[in-house]
């Protein structure tokens, strides 16, 4: 039986009211909230109406100190998600914050931002803002409201144009129902380099990567030719900062955790990890505390890798692409190296860092976790294995 999912709180912020009741109450009486932008920023284009909120008297959740951080729309949703949260009285009682999660979409970043920091890229890259990627990151409204509620069930931002805020109810019920750029210009292809004691930072890659998903009958019926089975899924969130994971690596130990239950297997039989790895100082090492965590005296023989010192970090197409190699890897039994990697990090002690040259994998069931985890605290493990009939 599938559960029943209800609507405990709701939270509104629209030109026609500043909480859910006085929209509501606008709504019903036909009236329209529509205005002509006299402004100049808007003096060349044609159409010059546009329904607004300047005239709302909002309540400022953020602090001043943090607003810069924040794009508007991040602090609208903090506010929504702030009545929302006061109506549903969800925290009057003891609640399991590991089990809760938090789903929203955001339709397009701020286009004030981006041609704010383009106009400051064409003066000097010295006067670019340090929050300019968390500003314009889909997923920072999700992972700001995870944060302010300390909210480390799955951390998920969709968007899909004007079907965003559809699909972001729909993924929650569905829920319910079942640091910083290398600077080593001298020496490019040597800049991507998990786990190495000399990594300064990560380095952005761009490509596409897409995989087809089939239901095995369906797949056999065809004699489809199968690389490989995802055995389970898991997601959480860090509820700790912006861009960094919380010390104990409890974000992504949970994701793998959830991954791993999910798949219904054995931790021990889990033999490769496909690390999420950017290289940056403290993601890297956070990470791989966060494995020896999850596997415990297993650890010992799970290897570890990372793709990242081949092809950098394509941040959004990053977890596709690598799952990718994962599935190759189980298919083909051998474990990717992470190149680059000449003087391994002291956190990686107690696993096996694949490194220069693949390893042969001979076990007849190959089955490895792949992680991803994004600014904001969200997090995500696949469990992959080869196909076995």
């Amino acid at each position: 039986m599938k559960k029943r999912v209800v609507i405990t709180g709701m939270g509104v912020v629209c030109p026609a009211g500043a909480d859910k009741l006085t929209s509501w109450k606008n709504v019903l009486l036909g009236k329209s909230f529509v205005r002509k932008l006299d402004y100049d920023l808007y003096k060349n284009i044609p159409t010059k109406i546009a329904a607004i909120l300047d005239e709302l008297d909002l309540p400022e959740l953020v602090p001043k100190s943090k607003i810069r951080t924040m794009a508007p729309s991040t602090r609208l949703a903090l506010i929504a998600a702030q009545e929302a949260v006061d109506d549903s009285k969800i925290f009057s009682c003891k609640v399991d914050k590991e089990n809760i999660g938090v789903s929203v979409g955001i339709g397009m970043v701020d286009l004030e931002d981006v041609c704010q920091t383009a106009e400051s890229l064409a003066t000097s890259y010295s006067k670019v803002s340090p929050y300019f990627v968390p500003r314009i990151l889909l997923n920072m409204a999700a992972g700001q409201i995870s944060m302010a509620y300390g909210l480390q069930g799955p951390n998920h931002a969709v968007s899909t144009a004007c079907a965003t805020g559809a699909h972001a109810i729909g993924d929650g019920f569905r829920f319910i129902q079942l640091r910083a750029l290398s600077t080593q210009n001298e020496t490019p292809e040597l800049a991507s380099r998990p786990f190495d004691m000399n990594r300064d930072g990560f380095v952005m890659g761009e490509g596409s990567a897409i995989v087809v998903l089939e239901e095995l009958e369906h797949a056999l019926n065809r004699k489809a030719h199968i690389y490989g089975e995802i055995l389970g899924y898991g997601l959480s969130g860090d509820a700790a900062h912006l861009t960094s994971p919380s010390e104990n690596g409890q974000g992504a130990f949970l994701a793998m955790t959830r991954a791993i239950l999910d798949a219904n297997v054995d931790k021990t039989q889990i033999t490769y990890v496909n690390a999420h790895a950017t290289s940056t100082p403290i993601g890297d090492a956070i990470e791989l505390t966060a494995i020896k965590r999850v596997f415990d005296e297993h650890s010992i023989n799970v290897h570890v890798s990372s793709t990242k010192g081949t092809h950098g970090h394509l941040l959004g197409s990053a977890g596709n692409l690598e799952s990718i190699f994962t599935i190759l890897a189980c298919y083909e039994g051998l474990i990717p190296p992470t190149a680059n990697l000449d003087n391994i990090c002291n956190e990686s002690k107690g696993l096996i860092c694949v490194t220069k040259k693949p390893m042969e994998w001979k076990q007849e069931k190959r089955i490895a976790i792949k992680n991803a985890f994004g600014f904001g605290g969200t997090n995500a493990c696949l469990c992959f294995s080869n196909f076995i009939s």
